[in-house]
């Protein structure tokens, strides 16, 4: 397999295991190295495995001269150091959701990668959502007139099992926040990118149902750089987990999807029907699951890693553009800190 894109993963957690299988799955994509806390860890990971190398020390990996692309899976307050040092490597980069947890670590991220001529790219599986591919068609034809609103609902159930269950989740330091930091920012990501830039925000962030140092609830309203507005609601704490749904509004028409499909679909002067697709997450399955989406999401970004060691063009969501869901959630949480609209730069 001399020819093909090589991989190393950094990190042994549940979501690397969707990396490690979408490297199997490619043809031209090969996982040569992993790297856990320990070696028990690296070799529980790799499942008998014997072509994959085992690794405890991270710097150790990254001297292994074969590796193209490091895959970032550790926990999100620890991704900035896996990308810089990857980055001085020589290695270009896919990081796991969110960039990271703060504004100063993800300006690193870039610059290092930028000055060290590699790639950053980042995972944002629900940018493949079909119902979402149609919308920001549909907004860039201008089909509901003038944008005047956009709402996100990503109100999803943890219960208090889950953040017992890792040491790091919902710790400031390397969850970087709770609701909207790490279930959330999928979503915060897909509204930005259908309704652009954020101009500011003002927001409420409490934790009411969960013994945790972050936020479980959250609400946050917006006002778009075009000048339309929008609300964000953010939750782990309600019970039952709700579909995550989207609301686009314009003078001129309304569009609303969520993970089972659209729920409206209508324009002025119009009676086009709403397109109509059996796998509505577009990663290749009909769960409508966030907790269970299959390896195809990720198979999408490890080909798209492996076309940019191929050609030299940007990742589908690249280090500057994946910062900007990031942004918006720590200005969310300097708007609930202070009690002030908070304008983003």
């Amino acid at each position: 397999m001399n020819n093909t894109v090589k991989f190393g993963i950094v990190g042994t957690g549940a979501i690397a295991r969707y990396h490690a299988a979408a490297i199997k799955l490619h043809s031209e994509a090969e996982l040569v190295a992993v790297c856990g806390i320990t070696i028990e860890k690296a070799e529980e990971f790799a499942e008998g495995d014997t072509s994959i190398r085992l690794y405890d020390d991270y710097a150790k990996m990254l001297e292994l001269a074969e590796i193209d692309v490091i895959c970032v899976c550790t926990p999100s307050g620890m991704h900035g150091d896996g990308v810089v040092l990857a980055a001085h490597a020589g290695k270009h980069v896919l990081c796991e959701k969110p960039l990271e947890v703060t504004a100063e670590r993800m300006t690193a991220m870039i610059r290092a990668c930028r000055s060290r001529n590699v790639k950053l790219g980042c995972v944002f599986q629900r940018r493949l959502m079909p119902a979402m591919l149609h919308t920001r068609q549909a907004l860039l034809d201008g089909k509901i007139g003038r944008p005047v609103m956009g709402n996100a609902y990503l109100k999803y159930y943890r219960s208090p099992e889950y953040y017992q269950s890792g040491g790091w989740r919902g710790t400031r330091a390397l969850d970087g926040g709770g609701a909207l930091m790490n279930q959330g920012v999928h979503g915060v990501d897909l509204l930005q990118y259908m309704m652009g830039d954020v101009a500011s925000v003002f927001a409420y962030c409490p934790t009411l149902a969960r013994d945790i140092e972050v936020e479980d609830t959250a609400v946050i309203t917006l006002k778009f750089k075009s000048g339309a507005l929008g609300v964000i609601q953010g939750a782990t704490s309600v019970y039952p987990g709700q579909e995550t749904r989207f609301e686009l509004h314009g003078d001129r028409g309304t569009i609303e999807f969520g993970d089972e499909g659209f729920k409206q679909w209508k324009f002025m002067d119009s009676d086009e029907p709403a397109p109509v697709f059996e796998d509505t997450l577009g990663f290749g399955s009909t769960s409508s699951s966030a907790q269970q989406l299959p390896v195809a999401g990720h198979y999408y970004y490890i080909n798209d890693m492996v076309e940019v060691v191929r050609t030299g063009r940007e990742p589908h969501v690249n280090g500057e553009e994946a910062r900007k869901s990031v942004d918006l959630i720590l200005a969310a949480y300097e708007s609930a800190r202070t009690g002030k609209e908070i304008e983003l730069a």
